[in-house]
């Protein structure tokens, strides 16, 4: 990937590119979040997307956090369409113990989130979004070989052209630095199910 088709929506406090790696340090009280529960929103998360028409792709990035420490620090895989419509994928540190591995679908201003608790010990991990037209799948991997889908969604305005890309926020008063490696762009690995259209 050429990372000079990249672009900031926001960006972070600090940032660091290098030939393969990118870091993020965020800044305190920053976060992707809109209305459902716990009825705040909150749309200042630093963003580096690349735009495309592409239907079909799959984006792999790694992501190493050894420095978040506060609850919600969080860095990931992002699909940024404006401020009521994208998803996101991240681990979110908790405690000591344990943290959530778990991913954002926003549609039309509001937010789910869906969630699994791993042990706090895990900083480092794969993500892979992949895209059929407007349907997505998000993926994770401890090993960037074998990914486990975490979800599949349906985006009401990601069928056209969109952007995609990284982000890393602290939504509480921290801040921590992410790196971000690998990153790749490949033919769209989630198949056709039995019975679809193969890919255009």
């Amino acid at each position: 990937m050429n990372i000079t088709d990249f672009s900031w929506t926001r960006e972070p406090e600090r940032c660091e590119i290098q030939d393969d790696k990118i870091f993020i340090t965020t800044k305190p009280h920053t976060d992707l979040w809109q209305r459902t529960y716990y009825h705040f929103r909150n749309d200042n998360a630093p963003v580096f997307q690349m735009e495309t028409d592409e239907t079909f792709f799959s984006f792999i990035v790694k992501t190493d956090f050894e420095e978040s420490h506060h609850r919600f620090d969080q860095c990931g895989i992002v699909m940024y369409l404006d401020s009521e419509n994208w998803l996101k994928a991240s681990i979110e540190y908790e405690n000591s113990e344990y943290q959530h591995l778990g991913s954002v679908v926003t549609n039309n201003g509001y937010s789910d989130w869906a969630t699994t608790e791993i042990d706090a010990s895990v900083k480092s991990m794969w993500y892979r979004l992949s895209r059929r037209e407007d349907d997505y799948r998000i993926e994770c991997s401890v090993d960037g070989e074998h990914f486990t889908q975490m979800r599949v969604c349906h985006m009401f305005h990601g069928g056209g052209t969109i952007k995609f890309g990284i982000y890393a926020c602290s939504p509480e008063d921290s801040s921590f630095t992410a790196a971000f490696s690998n990153m790749q762009l490949t033919e769209c690995q989630w198949q056709a199910h039995d019975g679809q259209q193969p890919d255009e």
